[in-house]
């Protein structure tokens, strides 16, 4: 909401300024040179806001790919399939701050020694995206129940497409883990986001058991020391766990 209201302002920017040459009899300016104009302020306005380097680059390009895809003369068709696509993808990526982003197979082979191999085990992936993590453990550990959880549509769809074609004994419910009680799982597995971390520990020390193990790849929890540190990948992020 930030960088849209920072485009908005460019946007307004570009426009009093057209309209101010216009009136000075100085030449106007020509579209591409109006959408460069406000793409710079755009960029200029969210480094100032202390928004993150890449949301920059965005807020510079936007104005240059509307007026391209204008250009294009695209069906409305097409817009709406795509808006559509977005919403069943990221869905509430607006309220939850957890954008879609898998793990990674780097991960799922550095996750799978971290689980006790002397017990049945109850494992659940919250926000389990495509399914790709839960289904490969399940194929390893056969022995133990595995479940993910994810908030988006088409995600959670494809991840359990993927379980019934192949036959997987996973699960995936498509909700909230937040209504989900941690209590009946061994392994809680998280890739979400910083902005997530603080109400997934307080969540954890409510419900999670005695000898459980809390499980986040790249984020840490805030004040909180991991009693686990593996890096999956040299070149990629850290994999962190808490023990209860």
């Amino acid at each position: 909401m930030k960088a849209l209201a920072l485009q908005v302002i460019a946007g307004l920017l570009t426009w009093t300024t057209t309209l101010g040459a216009d009136r000075a009899d100085i030449a106007q300016l020509s579209l591409g040179h109006a959408a460069l104009l406000q793409g710079v302020l755009a960029a200029l306005l969210t480094f100032l806001r202390g928004l993150a380097l890449w949301w920059s680059a965005i807020a510079l390009v936007f104005p240059l790919l509307l007026l391209v895809t204008f250009a294009l003369q695209l069906p409305p068709i097409f817009f709406l399939a795509a808006f559509l696509f977005m919403l069943a993808l990221y869905w509430s990526t607006f309220r939850t701050q957890v954008p879609f982003y898998p793990s990674g197979p780097a991960v799922w082979k550095a996750l799978l020694p971290l689980l006790p191999a002397d017990r049945q085990l109850n494992v659940v992936d919250i926000g389990s995206g495509l399914g790709g993590l839960i289904l490969n453990l399940a194929r390893c550990r056969p022995d133990a129940r595995f479940m993910g959880i994810e908030l988006a549509p088409l995600p959670w769809l494809v991840s359990w497409l993927r379980a019934v074609v192949t036959g997987s004994q996973a699960r995936f419910t498509m909700g909230d883990y937040d209504a989900l009680d941690l209590a009946q799982f061994d392994v809680v597995f998280a890739y979400l986001s910083p902005a997530a971390m603080p109400a997934l520990w307080q969540k954890s020390q409510r419900e999670m058991r005695p000898g459980s193990l809390l499980l986040s790849y790249e984020f840490l929890i805030p004040g909180h020391a991991p009693t686990i540190t593996v890096l999956p990948d040299p070149q990629g992020p850290v994999l962190y766990g808490w023990q209860w």
